[in-house]
Formats: structure tokens, C-alpha cells, sequence
């Protein structure tokens, strides 16, 4: 009897290896066969000087003061102007709400549809207490070592002069695009891009302009980030999350701290204990979607384990999908995140406060919305406090998730073939952008938005993100003038047949 059990199980074993192995096989490569064009030439001592200048322009952007820095934005686009003479003789040039600039380069093809290259010129603060951390002074613009370092070279003035070098060598070839090219360089991004490019898509929507695609700052291609993935991967963002912020505010009666109320039933102890049942009580997560896409994707290109995991969901999905909970990024990936960013209440030691507020800010995913979200909360927080005498108002700002671009579709296609072409041997894989980008305010007139910088990153880069010591490369640089120009003179064809 034992004999046949465990013959019965070593058969179920058997037949079940054959089903994952069966499984792992059957899923091929999704990458498309590109052959690599031929490298074109680039001075990168150049475009890192360039790079340098911009980098020296303090275009920290405000909120609340539009014209905060106003000569530091000049100064910048004076250097555009006086570096890349060729560019803006074939150029319009609008100023738009006084600091953010878009540039028309028309096309000889009047009824195609328009694509649209984006950066932005603001930069986020260096940290305060942080300067001393840098290898050089942040906005120093200093070239050492194979890389220009200070705040911007990443985000975002890489991509910028990446792109004006590109339309420069393209000006001075006598190249025309077929389709009109339009360059928006926003400069409010960091502050949510309202006076800029939500200006622009607003004074185009206005023109009737109508465009095929956005390409825009976004994910990256990263180099042994994702474990069982040797090649190097870039993520092409093909959505970004929603953003929405709510303040909570419990009303009670104030007093003094010498007669406190019953255990529970002061200002600071409700929301302390609805603030609780909100952290432990996230929005659900899952594999579905972009994410589910995305693995589907490298799954083929994995090594080992990490590939029949992927490629066998229907089974290993609830460890996978624990595994990637436990990381911050990835799980950001798979749900609509739930922050607690600001709690306040009561200014005096003797004195119980009448009321408490604390803000909840919420990233929300493609098929989830604000309303659903409030109404969530709502009713996480009737649970905890057993009644409903709370309010909940939501913050300005706030946006839903963007519409999520066809991978299926020619601008898709084409940007994966662009990067296969200037990036031999990396995968190409759509992703979901986690944080919020200027392109989002073009999804009413645009086809496809897709969010992508051609920036290698490594594990240990993604820290100078917003933080110490961001860099780029000059090898980098010359990789990222390449994509766009190769960007350009395919994609600003009417057909975009590639030829090399």
C-alpha cells in the first residue's frame, strides 16, 4: 500500500516536472530579431560639455513661486541657443508661461500625424546636510572620470542635450523630417508640470495637433538589477500610476490634559488608530496587467528557477507575488500604494486638540480610480472609529492613471527596434512607470505615450536618483544622441520601414 502511495506521488511528480518544463519551453522569446546599425559617430567630449553647461544653470523649480530662478532658466536656454545654431535655424521656438519652451520642426508632410520628443529643464534641491556627500560640487557641472556629475545630468538634462545634440547633427546634414517634430522641454516637471506641460498640450490641443506618439523621461535600462536576468534590459514605461492625495480630518472636542477623555476617544488616539487600519490593510495586490506583460516578457530570458517561476504563474504565483512584496519597487508594481506622508495635531503639551488630520497619498494603478479609492478609505476608517464623523477632502494635484500604450502598435515597435538597434544585445520589455511624468498631460491628444530613457543603471545607481552624486556617463551620453537621432529619422517617416 505504502509502495503504490509513493509510486502514485513520484508519477504526480514526474508528470508535474513535465508540465513546467512543458510550460518553460513553450513560452519563446518575445524579443524581435534587429540587426545592430552601424555606430554613429559622436563628439561626446562635446556633448559632455554641453551637458556641463546645462548642469551649471540652478533651474530648481517651485511650486507655489513661477518665476523662483527665472535667470537660471534664461541662462540655460541662452546656451541652447548659442550651442546648437543649426537646430534652431530649422526650429520654431516658443516661450510658454514664461520659462517652458516648445519647439516645431515641420515636417514636408503636412497630413501625417506629429510625434513628440520630451525633457524638462528643472531640477529637484540638493538635500540640505548632503553637499559634502558629493564626489563634486552638485552644480558644478564637473566632467571627471568618464562621467559629468551634478544635479540634472540624469534627470533630465541628459535626455535634453541628448536630444537638441541629435536635431543639431540632423539640421547640419540637411535631413527634413517628413513628419512635424515637436520638442517640449517643460519647466516645472518636478512640481507637477502645470504652467508647463500641461500649457503645451493644452495650446496644442487648441491647434487641433493630433500625435502618433510621446516619448518621454521614464524607466530605464538596467544592468543585474532583476535576479536570473544577465542582459542588460530596458523597460520601455508604456503607463504611469495615478496620483491622488486625501487629508483626513477628526473633529473633537478640545480640553485640557489634566482630564483627558475615555481611553480612545481623543483627537490624536482616533487617527492614530484609523492611520493603523489603513497601513495594515493595503489595496490588494496581483500579477495582472503591465506587470504581468512585463514578466511574461523577460520570463523567456531568465535563467534557471527564476524562469520556470515566471514562466508557471498559475502555480508559483503566490510566492512570486510575496517575494515581490517584499521589495518596495516591485511592489509598487503590483498594487495601488497606500503612503501615510503628513500627520498633525494639537501645538501645546497641557492641551488635548480638537482635531487631528493626517494625508494619505495614494499611486494609483492602470484600472484604478480616484473614487474607488476614497470610498476605501472611507470605509476603513468608519470601521476603525465605529462612526462617520471624520471627513475626507482630496488635496490638488491629484491625477488618475494614465491610458496604457499598445505594445502591439508601430510606435511601440519602433522605439523597441531603436533600442535593439543603438543597444545590441538588450531586451526590451514595456513596464509601469511608478512615479508621475509631464507626459501624462498630453494622453488627450497623443496615440501613444511611452515613458523611456536610454540611461544604464545599475543596482547601485538608483540611489543618485533625486539623491548624491547623480551622473551620466560620456559613453552614456553618446549612446543616448544616438538613440534620438536614429528615433528621429525613422519614426519622423511617414513609412517607417527601417533600413539601415
Amino acid at each position: 500500500m505504502i509502495k503504490r502511495l509513493l509510486l502514485g506521488l513520484l508519477v504526480l511528480l514526474l508528470l508535474l516536472a513535465a508540465v513546467l518544463a512543458a510550460n518553460t519551453l513553450r513560452k519563446g522569446s518575445r524579443q524581435i530579431d534587429v540587426a545592430p546599425i552601424a555606430e554613429l559617430p559622436v563628439d561626446k567630449q562635446a556633448a559632455a560639455a554641453h551637458l556641463s553647461e546645462a548642469v551649471q544653470a540652478r533651474t530648481i523649480s517651485s511650486r507655489t513661486d513661477p518665476a523662483k530662478n527665472a535667470d537660471q532658466f534664461a541662462r540655460l536656454q541662452a546656451m541652447l541657443q548659442e550651442r546648437y545654431p543649426k537646430a534652431h535655424a530649422v526650429l520654431k521656438r516658443e516661450i510658454i508661461s514664461d520659462l517652458s519652451l516648445l519647439y516645431t520642426w515641420q515636417g514636408s508632410d503636412p497630413k501625417a500625424k506629429p510625434i513628440m520628443l520630451m525633457a524638462h529643464q528643472d531640477v529637484v534641491p540638493v538635500s540640505p546636510g548632503t553637499e559634502d556627500k558629493w564626489v563634486a560640487e552638485p552644480f558644478a557641472g564637473t566632467i571627471r572620470d568618464g562621467f559629468v556629475w551634478g544635479r540634472g545630468a540624469w534627470d533630465d538634462k541628459g535626455n535634453l542635450i541628448a536630444q537638441m545634440e541629435a536635431v543639431e547633427m540632423l539640421a547640419a546634414s540637411g535631413y527634413r523630417p517628413e513628419r512635424t517634430v515637436y520638442l517640449a522641454f517643460g519647466a516645472d516637471e518636478e512640481v507637477a508640470g502645470e504652467r508647463g506641460a500641461a500649457k503645451i498640450a493644452a495650446l496644442l490641443k487648441e491647434r487641433g495637433v493630433r500625435l502618433d506618439f510621446v516619448i518621454d523621461e521614464g524607466l530605464l535600462i538596467t544592468e543585474g538589477i532583476m535576479p536570473g536576468l544577465d542582459k542588460p534590459t530596458a523597460i520601455i514605461g508604456v503607463a504611469e500610476k495615478g496620483y491622488l492625495s486625501v487629508q483626513v480630518t477628526i473633529d473633537t472636542v478640545p480640553g485640557h490634559s489634566s482630564m483627558p477623555p475615555p481611553e480612545g476617544t481623543s483627537a490624536i488616539a482616533m487617527m492614530a488608530a484609523a492611520l493603523q487600519q489603513i497601513d495594515r490593510n493595503p489595496m490588494p495586490a496581483s500579477i495582472s496587467g503591465v506587470a504581468d506583460d512585463m514578466f511574461a516578457t523577460i520570463a523567456p530570458e531568465m535563467n534557471g528557477l527564476s524562469r520556470v517561476a515566471l514562466s508557471n504563474l498559475w502555480l508559483f504565483g503566490p510566492v512570486v507575488r510575496r517575494q515581490l512584496e517584499a521589495g518596495a519597487s516591485t511592489n509598487a508594481m503590483l498594487r495601488t500604494t497606500t503612503a501615510l506622508t503628513v500627520a498633525r495635531a494639537g501645538d501645546a503639551d497641557n492641551v488635548l486638540p480638537g482635531q487631528a488630520q493626517a494625508v494619505i497619498n495614494y499611486r494609483m494603478l492602470p484600472g484604478d480610480d480616484s473614487a474607488t479609492v476614497i470610498a476605501r478609505l472611507k470605509g476603513q476608517i468608519a470601521e476603525s472609529l465605529g462612526h462617520e464623523r471624520f471627513t475626507l477632502q482630496a488635496l490638488p494635484g491629484a491625477s488618475e492613471a494614465s491610458p496604457v500604450a499598445s505594445r502591439q502598435s508601430e510606435p511601440f515597435l519602433l522605439v523597441n527596434r531603436t533600442v535593439r538597434e543603438v543597444f545590441p544585445g538588450t531586451l526590451v520589455t514595456p513596464g509601469l512607470m511608478l512615479g508621475g511624468t509631464d507626459s501624462r498631460h498630453f494622453s488627450g491628444i497623443a496615440d501613444q505615450i511611452f515613458k523611456f530613457s536610454p540611461v544604464r543603471a545599475k543596482s547601485e545607481d538608483l540611489a543618485r536618483f533625486h539623491g548624491t552624486n547623480e551622473r551620466i556617463s560620456l559613453d552614456n551620453l553618446a549612446e543616448l544622441i544616438r538613440f534620438y537621432h536614429r528615433l528621429l529619422t525613422t519614426g519622423a517617416k511617414v513609412s517607417r520601414t527601417p533600413s539601415n
